[in-house]
């Protein structure tokens, strides 16, 4: 009967680990004005030196997030050039929509899938996120693309973007 009552108690103690580890963190870029929440098991390798964005990493996937000036163009064009870049990267694109505000394309390159996603901000700036991760952990990650795309949106009160 005490064994089975510290075993019990054992298994009890285990389970909130689980949810805690389930947490969703939260990233926001104060320069351009944007957030992204960030999966679990993801660590970022800190804020990089012009304050553009971060990187995130897992064991088996790396979420990298940035934002940036529009240079020549219309957010269109941005998003036009930077699949035409990926696919010069050696992606072939399988997926592509694209909206005046907001993008979203995807490619395989061997054993890996890219998944980037564009949205327009304020002050002729945009941000993106690439997500890249192995074809073997496509069913385990489809949820974790759906909530990013969701959850990458402006902010407001930032250089690129003051408030009113």
């Amino acid at each position: 009967m005490r064994l089975t009552l510290r075993l019990l108690l054992a298994l009890l103690l285990l389970l909130p680990a689980p949810a805690i580890a389930a947490e969703w963190g939260h990233y926001a870029n104060v320069r351009f004005g944007y957030a992204i929440d960030v999966p679990p098991g993801f660590v970022g390798r800190g804020e990089s030196a012009n304050s553009d964005g971060q990187v995130f990493k897992s064991p088996t996937a790396t979420l990298t997030v940035w934002g940036m000036y529009l240079l020549d163009g219309t957010f269109e064009d941005q998003a036009r050039n930077r699949q035409t870049e990926t696919a010069h990267d050696g992606w072939g694109i399988s997926y592509s929509v694209s909206t005046p505000s907001n993008a979203s394309f995807s490619g395989i390159k061997g054993g890996r899938i890219i998944y980037s996603r564009l949205i327009a901000l304020c002050g002729s700036a945009f941000a993106e996120f690439d997500f890249e991760y192995s074809r073997a952990d496509l069913q385990k990650f489809n949820s974790i693309v759906d909530r990013l795309v969701r959850s990458l949106r402006g902010t407001q009160g930032s250089v690129a973007c003051p408030a009113q």
